[in-house]
């Protein structure tokens, strides 16, 4: 069984949202605690790229 998760980091979500380093930690913050309120276990500084994608898109995209 293979499962293949990517993660993105605060510096990621800076460039892709073209938002300052303190704002990109807080939506790491933000999007972590949604996750283990879910009942996930987390990667502090990290998000899965599937949720940030979900939340700020609406949906899944390709990374290509």
């Amino acid at each position: 069984m293979q499962i293949n998760v990517s993660y993105i980091t605060a510096n990621e979500i800076m460039e892709i949202l073209g938002v300052g380093r303190s704002k990109a930690y807080e939506i790491v913050r933000i999007m972590n605690e949604e996750l283990e309120h879910a009942g996930y276990n987390i990667i502090k500084g990290k998000v899965p790229v599937r949720y940030f994608q979900k939340k700020y898109y609406g949906c899944e995209m390709s990374l290509e």
